[in-house]
C-alpha cells in the first residue's frame, strides 16, 4: 500500500482549475474537483491510503500545504497542472519532492497539450508525466512504483531516463466508464464550492466524457477526453446521485458537466425516465447546445428535476459562428431560447468576444444579441486560447498572440487576461467590451435583478445569489 497525495495547488485567490479555461472567474465559481476525485477514487478502490486536497477552495497558503505534506508524508505525489499556473505548480511539486523526499506526477491539460515543454520546464521537480484520461494511469503507475517495476509498459506516460525523454505510447480512452468508482468526494467540504447560477450547495457529476461537435476554442475534448461521446448507463449515473445525496444530505443542487448532456437524446430520455421512476428529489442542470430544440424532451427534463441548462450561444454572429465550427446559428440560437422558455427551464448562456475574424461591430452585436435572447443569467469572457486547441495554433500561425510566458494567462490581479491582438481588434478593445457587455445585461435593466429577488425562494437561494452580486461587483471595483 502507498500513500498518495493528489493534489489541487493553491495558486490566486478563486482560481478555478476545472473550468473550460482554468482563471480567477468573474462570478468566482468555484467547482469541486470531479477529476481528481476520479482518480482519488480509483487509487482508493486499489487500497492505497490516498488524501485529496483542494488548495484553492480552501485557499490554502504554501505555508499550510508545507504542513500537510509534513504531516502525511506521501510516497507519490500527483499535482494538476494547468496553463496560467505551471510556474507554481511546478514549485509546488518541488515542494513535495524536498519536504517528503516523494515522488511526483503532473496530470491535467497542460501537461497533455505540451508534454515535452512541460518536462523540460519540471524536470528535477516532477518525476512523471501523464498525458491525458488519467484515472487508470495514476493507478498503473503508483502499482509500479510500489514493486518498484519497470514503466516503459504503462501507457500515457513521459519521463526522464538519464538525459533522455521517453515517451510512452498513448493510453487509450476509458471505454466502460460504469467501472470507474463514484468520485471521492468525502474528502471535500461541500461548502467551500460556489457559483452565483447553481443552487448552494451543489455538486458535479460528469454523466459521459467526450464531445462529438468540432468547436475550435474548446479545451477538454481536443486535449483530455476526445472527439467522441462516451456515455455511462443511465442506471450508473443515477446511481451516483443517490450516492451523493446520501453523503451530502442538505445538496441542493447536481451538475452534469458533461461538454454536451443533451448531444445523445436517446440516453437522456433514459436518463429522465430513470430519475422518474426512483421518485429522485433532486433539481439539477446541464450544459446543453444550442440546436437542441425538442420542446418534448425539454418538458419531460423539468419534470425530471431539471431546473437550468448552461449554454455556449458564443457570437450573436453567423460568420463569426461558422469560423469557429460551432455548427449553429443566431436563428437556431433564438429557437432554444424560446424552447426552454416555453418548458420552464431557466438558461444561462455563455458569450466571447474575440473570436477568429470579429471586428468591434460583431462583437456589439454579440452584447446586443445576449440581451435579446431574453436569458436568465449570462456570462461573457475574452476568448482565450488554450494550448492543444485550433484556436491556439490559428492565433500562432497568425501572430495574433501577443504572449512571452504562462504567467500571461492572468493580469496582476489574477483576473483573466486577454493576450490576443487582432488587425481588427485589439486586446484592450476586447477587455473593455466584455465589461460593456456585462454591464449593460445586469446593471441597465433593473427588471434582471428584480426578478432575481421575487424568485427567491429560501435563504440558501439568496446567499448563492448574493454571493453572484457581490463577485460581479468586486470583480468592477477592483478593476476600475
Amino acid at each position: 500500500m502507498m500513500k498518495v497525495l493528489v493534489l489541487n495547488p493553491p495558486y490566486v485567490k478563486y482560481y478555478c482549475r476545472t473550468e473550460r479555461w482554468a482563471a480567477r472567474t468573474r462570478g468566482r465559481t468555484l467547482r469541486p474537483p470531479d477529476w481528481l476525485a476520479y482518480a482519488t477514487a480509483v487509487l482508493e478502490k486499489e487500497g492505497h491510503e490516498t488524501k485529496l486536497v483542494d488548495g484553492p477552495a480552501l485557499d490554502l497558503s504554501k505555508r499550510q500545504i508545507k504542513e500537510i505534506v509534513e504531516s502525511f508524508k506521501p510516497d507519490v505525489a500527483i499535482l494538476d497542472c494547468c496553463t496560467p499556473s505551471v510556474y507554481s505548480d511546478i514549485e509546488y511539486a518541488k515542494l513535495c519532492k524536498e519536504i517528503a523526499g516523494c515522488t511526483t506526477v503532473f496530470v491535467g491539460p497542460h501537461v497533455s497539450a505540451l508534454p515535452d515543454e512541460t518536462a523540460r520546464l519540471a524536470r528535477g521537480a516532477v518525476d512523471y508525466f501523464i498525458v491525458g484520461e488519467y484515472d487508470y494511469t495514476v493507478r498503473d503507475l503508483v502499482e509500479s512504483i510500489e514493486k518498484g517495476a519497470p514503466k516503459n509498459s504503462i501507457d500515457g506516460i513521459l519521463y526522464w531516463q538519464g538525459n533522455e525523454l521517453r515517451r510512452n505510447k498513448p493510453r487509450q480512452l476509458i471505454e466502460d466508464l460504469d467501472k470507474l468508482p463514484f468520485p471521492a468526494w468525502h474528502h471535500i467540504n461541500i461548502w467551500k464550492y460556489y457559483d452565483g447560477t447553481k443552487l448552494y450547495p451543489y455538486i458535479t457529476c460528469i454523466a459521459g466524457r467526450g464531445c462529438p461537435h468540432r468547436c475550435t476554442f474548446c479545451l477538454w475534448p481536443q486535449v483530455m477526453h476526445g472527439r467522441r461521446y462516451r456515455l455511462r448507463s443511465p442506471e450508473n449515473v443515477i446511481d451516483e446521485m443517490e450516492y451523493d445525496l446520501k453523503l451530502f444530505p442538505m445538496l441542493k443542487e447536481i451538475m452534469f458537466e458533461d461538454d454536451t448532456l443533451t448531444a445523445d437524446r436517446k440516453r437522456l430520455n433514459r436518463l429522465c425516465d430513470g430519475i422518474l421512476e426512483r421518485g429522485l428529489n433532486i433539481t439539477w442542470s446541464a450544459n446543453a447546445r444550442a440546436d437542441f430544440c425538442d420542446v418534448n424532451l425539454l418538458k419531460k427534463m423539468k419534470k425530471a428535476g431539471c431546473r437550468m441548462l448552461v449554454v455556449g450561444f458564443e457570437s450573436g454572429n453567423d460568420r463569426i459562428l461558422k469560423n469557429i465550427n460551432k455548427g449553429i446559428t443566431t436563428a437556431i440560437a433564438k429557437k432554444f431560447a424560446s424552447a426552454c422558455k416555453e418548458a420552464g427551464i431557466k438558461v444561462h448562456g455563455c458569450f466571447m468576444i474575440g473570436l477568429p475574424g470579429e471586428t468591434r461591430n460583431m462583437a456589439l452585436q454579440t452584447i446586443k444579441f445576449a440581451k435579446e435572447l431574453d436569458l436568465d443569467t449570462i456570462q461573457i469572457s475574452a476568448a482565450v486560447p488554450f494550448p492543444g486547441t485550433e484556436f491556439f495554433k490559428y492565433c500562432q500561425d497568425r501572430g495574433f498572440l501577443k504572449l512571452r510566458d504562462w504567467t500571461e494567462y492572468l493580469d496582476s490581479r489574477g483576473e483573466q487576461a486577454t493576450f490576443v491582438s487582432y488587425p481588427e481588434l485589439n486586446s484592450v478593445e476586447i477587455n473593455m467590451l466584455v465589461d460593456r457587455g456585462l454591464k449593460e445585461f445586469y446593471f441597465k435593466d433593473p427588471r434582471k435583478w428584480l426578478g432575481l429577488v421575487l424568485e427567491t425562494k429560501s435563504f440558501s437561494d439568496f446567499k448563492r445569489k448574493f454571493y453572484g452580486f457581490k463577485s460581479l461587483i468586486e470583480y468592477f471595483l477592483k478593476r476600475y
